[in-house]
C-alpha cells in the first residue's frame, strides 16, 4: 500500500487537522484511493515568508569556478567588463541570485584578504593547498567580487578566515569594506581604488572547522567564535548579520554544543550536506536507475536532518531569531574522467535537476527557520549552474530549475497536503512526488512539483482552496533519458518547455506529470 505523505509542517493544528482529515477521506471513502495522487493548497492561508535568501549561490576558489568561469581578466579575448566574463554574469543575471557565497569553503581558511588588493602585478601569489595545489595570482579579491556583486545585484556573503587567521585580520577587513571615515584601512580602500564603503551584511566567522578549517571541537570552535565575532564591527550604518559555523549533516551535538554557549551572540548558524553521488559513486552523466534512487533517496533526506537541527535550536531559541544556514548543499559526484580530481569538475545531469527541485521544496517548507541556503557551486565545480570551456558557456538542468523556482523568492509559503503513491525500487522506496507551493506579494501562485519516477507518469489532481484563479501558465523540465544533460557541442538538450498536459478550472488543476520531470504552474 502506498504511504501518506504531508508536506505541510505537523507542529500546525490546522495543517495536521486538514491532513487527518484527507487521510479518513482515502481510508473510508469506497471511491477514494491511496493509488490517487492529491494535492491540497490553501491559497488564502499561509503566514511565513519564503526568504529570497534560500536560492542562494556559493563560489570557492576551486578549479575553475573562480579563474575560468567568473575571471578571465581585463586582457583576455573572452568578453568581459573589468575582467569578469559578460556571458556568465548575464546568464546568472536571469535567475535574481539574492545572495552568493565567497571565498569559500575551504579555501576561506587560508585566504589573507591583503594579499588580494592593490596593483595586481604587486599582489603575492598563493599556493591553493585545498583544492589541486595550484598557484593563484590574487587577481581576484575583494574588490573583484564584490564588483561582481554589484553587477548581478546581490548582497555579498563574505566567510572569514578564522583557521589560520588572526582576529585582527578580520576585523580590518570588516573596517576596509565598510567604514567611511578616516582610518588605516578606509583609507587604503580609498588608495586602491574604492571611495564609498560598501555594503556588506552576511559575514561567516570560519568554515567547517569541526574539518578543514582547523578540525576543532564545538567546545573550542564556539570560545573562538565568541572572540572573533566581538571584534566584528558595525561600521558607518553597516549591521553585520554574524553567521557561526556549523554542523555536517546529522552532527547534532556540534548545532547543541553552539547553541548552549553562543547563540545569543550570533544571527545564523550554518549546516552543510551533500548528498553526494549514486549506489557506487560514479560520474554525473554515468549511471544507473540504482544510482537515480540512492541519490533522491539521500537529497530527501535533508527534510529529517532540517528538523532534527531546527528543533535543537528552538530548545535555545525559540523565537527563531537565529536562522540556520545551509551555506553548502547539492549533489557530488566523481569528476569528470581526464579532469583534475582537486577541481571537482562534474556534469550536470536531469538527476541533478530532480535533487535541486525536491531540495528546494524542502527548503521552501522550513523557511520558518532556514534563512539562507547557498548552493556548491555556481560555475564548474560541484552542481554547478553554468559550466564554460575557454570562450564557451552552457546553461545545466540545475541552472533552469533556479529559474523556474525564483517565483517562490520572499513569496508566503502556502499550507499544502500532498498524498501520493511511492517510487519503488527492488525492496525500498521513497515518495512518487514532492512538492511545495507560495503565493507572491503580488498573488500569484506558484506551485512546484517533481515526479521522482524515471518510469511512471503520475496523475494529480490538484485543489486549490480560497482562490478565484483566472489563468495558469505551466512548464516542465524533462528528458528521454536519466543521464540527459547538456554539452558545448548540444547545450540545449534540456532545458523547460511549455507544459499543456494538465485541465484548468476555478478549482484547481488536473495534471499528467511525466516521468523524471520538474513541472512548475504560476497560477494568476
Amino acid at each position: 500500500m502506498s504511504q501518506f505523505h504531508d508536506i505541510y509542517d505537523r507542529r500546525d493544528g490546522k495543517g495536521f487537522l486538514a491532513a487527518f482529515v484527507i487521510l479518513l477521506l482515502c481510508v473510508f471513502s469506497p471511491v477514494a484511493s491511496f493509488s490517487a495522487n492529491k494535492l491540497v493548497v490553501d491559497a488564502d492561508l499561509g503566514s511565513e515568508t519564503i526568504n529570497k535568501n534560500i536560492y542562494g549561490h556559493f563560489a570557492e576558489h576551486l578549479g575553475g569556478c573562480i579563474y575560468g568561469g567568473v575571471w578571465v581578466g581585463e586582457d583576455s579575448p573572452i568578453p568581459n567588463t573589468r575582467g569578469i566574463r559578460n556571458d556568465v554574469v548575464e546568464a546568472l543575471k536571469d535567475l535574481d541570485i539574492p545572495v552568493l557565497r565567497w571565498p569559500g569553503g575551504c579555501f576561506a581558511d587560508e585566504y589573507h584578504w591583503m594579499d588580494g588588493i592593490g596593483p595586481k602585478e604587486k599582489r603575492p601569489p598563493m599556493v591553493n593547498t585545498h583544492w589541486g595545489m595550484v598557484t593563484e595570482n590574487n587577481h581576484f579579491g575583494t574588490h573583484e567580487f564584490l564588483d561582481l556583486c554589484e553587477m548581478l545585484g546581490l548582497e555579498p556573503y563574505i566567510c572569514g578566515n578564522v583557521g589560520s587567521g588572526s582576529v585582527l585580520e578580520m576585523q580590518q577587513w570588516v573596517e576596509y569594506i565598510t567604514f567611511d571615515g578616516d582610518s588605516p584601512m578606509a583609507n587604503l580602500r580609498r588608495q586602491n581604488g574604492r571611495k564609498e564603503p560598501w555594503k556588506v551584511k552576511f559575514w561567516g566567522v570560519g568554515n567547517e572547522s569541526w574539518g578543514c578549517g582547523g578540525n576543532m571541537t564545538p567546545e573550542y570552535y564556539a570560545d573562538l567564535y565568541q572572540r572573533y565575532q566581538t571584534y566584528l564591527r558595525n561600521f558607518s550604518g553597516n549591521r553585520l548579520y554574524k553567521i557561526a559555523c556549523g554542523s555536517y549533516g546529522t552532527r547534532f551535538d556540534w548545532t547543541e554544543v553552539l547553541m548552549k554557549k553562543a547563540g545569543r551572540r550570533m544571527n545564523g548558524l550554518s549546516l552543510h550536506y551533500y548528498c553526494g553521488s549514486g549506489k557506487k559513486s560514479r560520474s554525473a552523466t554515468d549511471f544507473e536507475e540504482e544510482d537515480w534512487f540512492a541519490q533522491l533517496q539521500r537529497a530527501l533526506e535533508m527534510d529529517e536532518i532540517l528538523a532534527a537541527h531546527s528543533a535543537i535550536m528552538d530548545q535555545y531559541d525559540l523565537e527563531k531569531r537565529v536562522g540556520l544556514i545551509v551555506d553548502e548543499w547539492g549533489a557530488w559526484h566523481a569528476v569528470e574522467p581526464g579532469t583534475n580530481p582537486g577541481f571537482l569538475y562534474q556534469q550536470n545531469s536531469l538527476r541533478d535537476a530532480l535533487v535541486a527541485g525536491l531540495t528546494f521544496n524542502i527548503f521552501n517548507r522550513h523557511c520558518e527557520r532556514v534563512q539562507m541556503a547557498n548552493i556548491a557551486q555556481t560555475i564548474n565545480v560541484l552542481q554547478a549552474m553554468v559550466l564554460t570551456q575557454g570562450e564557451k558557456m552552457l546553461l545545466t538542468p540545475t541552472y533552469h530549475v533556479f529559474e523556474m523556482f525564483k517565483g517562490h523568492q520572499d513569496a508566503v509559503l502556502l499550507p499544502a497536503y500532498l498524498q501520493c503513491g511511492d517510487y519503488q525500487f527492488g525492496n525500498e522506496k521513497i515518495p512518487m512526488l514532492n512538492a511545495s507551493a507560495s503565493r507572491s506579494r503580488e498573488g500569484s501562485i506558484l506551485i512546484s512539483l517533481c515526479n521522482l519516477d524515471p518510469n511512471n507518469s503520475a496523475e494529480l489532481d490538484c485543489e486549490l482552496r480560497g482562490a478565484d484563479p483566472s489563468s495558469v501558465l505551466a512548464r516542465v523540465l524533462t528528458a528521454d533519458a536519466i543521464t540527459a544533460h547538456n554539452t558545448f557541442d548540444d547545450p540545449e538538450s534540456v532545458k523547460p518547455e511549455t507544459f499543456h498536459h494538465y485541465e484548468f478550472n476555478k478549482d484547481g488543476i488536473k495534471a499528467v506529470l511525466p516521468p523524471k520531470s520538474v513541472v512548475v504552474f504560476e497560477i494568476q
